[in-house]
């Protein structure tokens, strides 16, 4: 029979400490242990919005609690299996719209040519598999990444390599560290947070510098043919 977790400690202001998706996320351990943490993974793969950055940490809390019902290296491996299913499930996606259809609908984005599209479609062959890797790491594309890998059909078990290294690497830091930290586990939330700023902040400098590309480029094109 499974334990239970303790109650959850109260916050300051009467609520719980944990937040609204923290206590989902304890409820769900609760009633399924550590599969429950392969499947709050696998959820937060295919709904990005679902942050791994409190799921993690609250899983390794959770196994270093005296009533905790798995070990952090079990809360890791099911934490790892739903990030593997969940990214296979996306790359699924990704073969199903397909290489022409792909081309074709982000052709009609503005300020968006064929050329584009292809040159980036080249670095991704060349790239895609350190991609995957380093993609697994990096907060808002670590579900993204799957997308354009199964468009290209990138092989599947190459694919389910270097998603498994990556995720495994991501979830320990995570998973041990809230092991380690126990009631401080918000500081990984924390930091997690601040790289997800920069990741942010860089996103939006680099289509800013591609937009203005693009204006420059274009009226340069329109005064020669003046």
């Amino acid at each position: 029979m499974l334990k239970t977790l303790a109650p959850l400690t109260p916050a300051a202001d009467g609520g719980s400490a944990f937040g609204a998706i923290g206590d989902w996320a304890v409820s769900i351990m609760n009633f399924l242990g550590a599969p429950g943490v392969g499947l709050l993974v696998l959820f937060e793969n295919l709904f990005p919005p679902i942050p791994s950055e409190i799921i993690l940490p609250l899983a390794g809390f959770t196994a270093g609690s005296p009533d905790g019902s798995f070990t952090w290296v079990e809360a890791l491996i099911w934490a790892t299996a739903g990030s593997v299913i969940g990214a296979y499930l996306l790359y699924g996606l990704g073969a199903w719209l397909g290489h022409d259809r792909t081309v074709k609908l982000l052709s009609y984005l503005p300020l968006v040519d064929r050329e584009d599209i292809d040159k980036t479609i080249a670095w991704f062959n060349k790239h895609g598999y350190w991609t995957v890797f380093v993609g697994r790491m990096v907060p808002i594309f670590r579900s993204l990444i799957s997308i354009p890998a199964g468009v290209e059909r990138m092989s599947w078990w190459r694919f389910g390599l270097f998603t498994f290294a990556g995720s495994a690497i991501w979830n320990t830091i995570f998973v041990y560290g809230g092991f380690v930290l126990g009631n401080n586990w918000q500081v990984l939330e924390e930091v997690a947070g601040w790289f997800q700023y920069i990741v942010i902040a860089a996103v939006v400098a680099l289509v800013i510098w591609y937009i203005v590309h693009k204006i420059i480029k274009a009226r340069r094109e329109q005064r020669s043919k003046g």
